[in-house]
């Protein structure tokens, strides 16, 4: 029997939705969710030190950021936003973007994004999508980091035109501290809590860190459309896992993965024993409740958006009943929810 779209909806008041990050990365809330017993008790997310031991393997997703908002002008004098979201393959200065807003474009079309840089619109990839062209004076990686803007989620509602200081912020803290590969349009935002105190501590304690990459696509704000969850296709996302992970993933006695897109990769690579190969490509794994994990042990996850597959797979982890029983007591506890909000930790 199909699993009907509403049953993962929730109520949540505006006022808990985060707009900022905390004061520390480390200082977020952490509640903590017993799978057998069932108790869920609150903490602080440094203590995920005295969790975690010799033993575990913390795999995190190093996706990089990059700064993929783009203000840019029409040559008839309109202000478009353009969101980058994938290469195209064959060309290094061709990208699929999303315009806002998106009407009255053609192909052809060209937008000014400063001195001697502009845009061409190549074809229609989509409802508001399309495959532009980019001519720079200056590497396209460079003026990206440059001109680019920190793509923040749509819930984050703040006038991002006029705040350049917390445009510096959210440069910092949109970001995890071991993000090394630049591929990422949203933050795998479960790994915003750690700082680089914590990750040293975890280290010291015998636990193995295990990196693996998945670049974050637009499609993770997507909320499923479709009545019945079973008819939502996810957009792909590309994955690599390499030889020394896998080797790390594969001593482990307990695997924490830290966030949907870790728990993604996982389950995309493992076998029916639970055991992982080194590989890269490109994952769809859309995990709902019934699915069998196969080799994700504990799951460090924030608080996601009703009908969205981030809610969907932490109730396939944890159980529907019980992921409802612990965000009713986040929402009365006063947890701060989405990106820049707290965290659970599913044991």
């Amino acid at each position: 029997m199909k699993a009907r779209l509403e049953e993962f909806d929730y109520h949540l008041p505006g006022d808990l939705i985060a707009q900022r990050p905390a004061e520390s990365r480390d200082f977020s809330r952490m509640m903590v969710l017993d799978r057998k017993s069932g108790e869920c008790r609150n903490c602080c997310f440094a203590q995920i030190i005295d969790i975690l031991g010799k033993g575990d393997c913390l795999v995190i997703n190093d996706s990089r950021v990059i700064p993929a908002r783009l203000l840019a002008a029409k040559e008839t004098g309109g202000h478009v936003e353009m969101l980058l979201l994938k290469k195209v393959d064959g060309s290094p200065h061709r990208w699929e973007v999303l315009l806002k807003p998106g009407g009255r474009v053609s192909p052809g079309m060209r937008f000014r994004l400063g001195e001697d840089a502009w845009a061409e619109a190549v074809e229609r990839a989509g409802e508001k999508k399309w495959v532009v062209d980019f001519y720079l004076k200056i590497e396209f990686t460079d003026f990206v980091e440059r001109y680019g803007r920190v793509p923040l989620p749509p819930y984050i509602r703040r006038n991002r035109n006029s705040e350049e200081p917390l445009e510096l912020l959210d440069r910092m803290r949109y970001q995890t501290v071991y993000a090394r590969v630049p591929g990422s349009v949203a933050a795998p935002t479960a790994g915003l809590h750690f700082s680089e105190g914590v990750m040293e501590k975890i280290a010291a304690a015998g636990v193995a860190i295990a990196p693996v990459t998945l670049h974050v696509g637009y499609g993770t704000f997507r909320p499923i459309e479709s009545g019945f969850v079973e008819d939502h296709v996810m957009e792909e996302e590309y994955f690599e896992l390499s030889d020394e992970s896998a080797e790390k993933i594969n001593r482990a006695v307990r695997v924490v993965a830290v966030g949907t897109t870790s728990t993604r990769v996982l389950e995309s690579v493992s076998d029916e024993k639970g055991r992982v190969k080194p590989t890269g490509g490109y994952t769809g794994l859309f995990i709902r409740p019934g699915y069998r994990f196969k080799r994700v042990d504990a799951l460090l996850t924030n608080f996601h958006l009703p009908k969205s597959s981030l809610y969907v797979l932490a109730c396939a982890f944890a159980g529907s009943d019980l992921i409802r029983k612990a965000y009713a007591k986040a929402i009365g506890d006063h947890y701060r929810f989405y990106s820049y909000g707290d965290c659970m930790l599913i044991l």
